[in-house]
């Protein structure tokens, strides 16, 4: 009920504000104008957004027999979590990171990076998959999925509007003043409600990924090395789309340091520090010992440690893959 009402706020909230945009590109016109663009937006978002956001993230879905160490790690999990196994996907890239999407645990997706692969630990990749999946249980995938779609939508509105002479339609109450207020502070409000929906969330995903996991001190390690090497590591496609950089475990954009501020997610430090916690406590729901070990099999990793992971390549545009994942 409260992730339902939630929804329904955030969707209200950035459907008020696209009426605001489109009221000071346009006048009333414009804003009727962005009231229908925001219901068709909603509309798509909930049925669709998924597949666009695994499609803008570069994330390709690869089969059982490709990567069976992977799958079986996803489904032991989902089944810990009491929740359907979600599809897989893999994102080519070596900044160690993932996310979930999804409109509901029925036809949800995790994806993970081959850099998330290669350099942690089993243990440490199993922590990473419950948090995404607790992300799943209690549908957050959602609403992140949908504030990522209308967030781009509502800079792209505000963009549109002063490209088509916006700032001069005689119905704009502030004229090229109120158009380029709104290029400017339209983004940013859809930032606010970003990181209201977002910051929030992630110590609760955290807390139940660690329960689903049993391993609380496994998420904290992952949190400081893939914080740690995001920072190094570009991740192309975040970076292109922005918009969906709260929908990760960890900031992915190389610009996450400069403005703590406005950071779509809670310090690292403290979510790290958060799970210790959890461990000297006991304070996790016991879900039995573990079920991941320290290392992966002699068959599943390189000798330097890292996962055995191909090169996946690219999703096609129709929606294919390339790559030798199957």
């Amino acid at each position: 009920m409260f992730n339902a009402l939630r929804t329904t706020v955030l969707l209200a909230a950035l459907t008020a504000l696209f009426m605001v945009v489109g009221y000071f590109l346009g006048g009333r016109a414009g804003m009727m104008l962005a009231f229908l663009f925001a219901a068709g937006t909603n509309l798509f978002a909930y049925w669709n957004s998924d597949k666009m956001v695994l499609r803008m993230q570069g994330a390709v879905p690869v089969e059982r027999s490709r990567v069976p160490e992977l799958y079986d790690m996803v489904d032991t999990l989902a089944r810990r979590a009491g929740i359907p196994t979600p599809r897989v996907y893999v994102v080519e890239t070596d900044q160690p990171n993932a996310f979930a999407t999804g409109r509901n645990p029925q036809n949800a997706a995790v994806a993970v990076s081959t850099g998330l692969l290669r350099q942690l630990e089993t243990r440490e990749v199993a922590g990473v998959i419950a948090h995404e999946l607790a992300h799943i249980r209690s549908r957050d995938t959602l609403t992140m999925t949908i504030t990522a779609t209308l967030a781009g939508a509502i800079s792209a509105l505000a963009q549109f509007g002063l490209f088509f002479g916006g700032g001069n339609n005689r119905n704009n109450p502030l004229g090229g003043v109120g158009a380029l207020l709104m290029v400017f502070f339209a983004p940013l409000a859809a930032m606010v409600v970003q990181m209201a929906v977002s910051r929030t969330r992630e110590y609760q995903a955290d807390k139940d990924g660690a329960a689903i996991s049993g391993d609380p001190l496994a998420l904290a390690s992952a949190l400081q090395k893939i914080a740690t090497l995001a920072g190094r590591q570009v991740n192309v496609a975040a970076e292109r789309n922005p918009a969906m950089a709260h929908m990760y475990i960890v900031n992915p954009l190389s610009g996450q340091r400069m403005d703590n501020l406005f950071s779509t997610h809670p310090d690292t430090g403290n979510r790290i520090r958060q799970l210790q916690q959890l461990a000297a406590t006991g304070g996790v729901i016991d879900k039995g010992p573990a079920p991941f070990p320290r290392r992966a099999s002699a068959s599943a990793r390189r000798p330097d440690g890292g996962w055995r992971v191909p090169s996946v390549g690219r999703a096609d545009e129709d929606g294919g893959q390339r790559g030798p994942w199957g």
